[in-house]
């Protein structure tokens, strides 16, 4: 649970028979918004290849060592999937729609619509139902809460509390989710404005998506069975 605490946020997690407590100030956070539901949907069902993938970008380098093989193996994955992404032509043609206005953030811009699509039409994708698996993932992460490195610590509470998972598929919360991002960005993004252009080409954004996420089923199914 998140409460607030002399100006402090406190998040209160349960882990294994303990309490992990954590106390930060909201203000000094700084972290990223990605599209976690792909990744932790493509993770299948090995836990330490999920929560590897959901940490992945805040390894860096001989770090990655420190971890399981399978963490390893689930931090290589979500490597494999931003590579792949990034070299497919459909998601090349979502980006290149958005590049003129948005630049350098076109990228995870689209990832975040795509996520939206994801959810949207997650019942095409998988027969557990999303909330039931998004329940899951978040225990997940909380019972290996001491394992995360400090950005997914301090972003956790967020996407929990928030529902970030399953609120990809409205626009509230999409909304939400951009206009945090402008706000941290070092000049001006205009990232605040990214619903509004995916309801210009809401129909264009969502057959790309549904062109390009079986092809990034099919390439990642072996994890899919592990």
């Amino acid at each position: 649970m998140l409460k607030c605490l002399n100006g402090d946020l406190l998040f209160i997690a349960p882990t294994f028979n303990h309490l992990i407590i954590l106390a930060f100030n909201h203000k000094s956070i700084n972290f990223a918004v990605m599209n976690f539901l792909a990744h932790l949907y493509l993770s299948g069902k090995n836990e330490d290849i999920m929560f590897g993938n959901f940490i992945a970008d805040a390894v860096k380098g001989k770090s990655m060592n420190g971890y399981p093989p399978k963490i390893r193996d689930g931090i290589l994955l979500h490597r494999e999937i931003d590579q792949f992404t990034d070299q497919h032509p459909v998601f090349i043609e979502s980006k290149k729609r958005l590049q003129p206005k948005y630049r350098k953030f076109s990228a995870v811009i689209v990832d975040i619509y795509y996520d939206h699509f994801l959810a949207k039409n997650w019942d095409d994708y998988s027969d557990e139902d999303l909330k039931i698996f998004v329940s899951r993932a978040y225990a997940l992460l909380i019972k290996k809460f001491r394992l995360l490195p400090p950005r997914p610590k301090l972003l956790l509470p967020f996407m929990i509390t928030q529902n970030w998972l399953v609120g990809y598929r409205n626009f509230h919360n999409l909304q939400r989710v951009f206009r945090g991002m402008s706000r941290r960005t070092s000049f001006d993004s205009g990232m605040e404005n990214a619903v509004e252009d995916l309801k210009l080409d809401y129909a264009a954004y969502e057959q790309e998506f549904k062109l390009f996420f079986p092809d990034i089923i099919n390439h990642f199914h072996p994890y899919s069975k592990q």
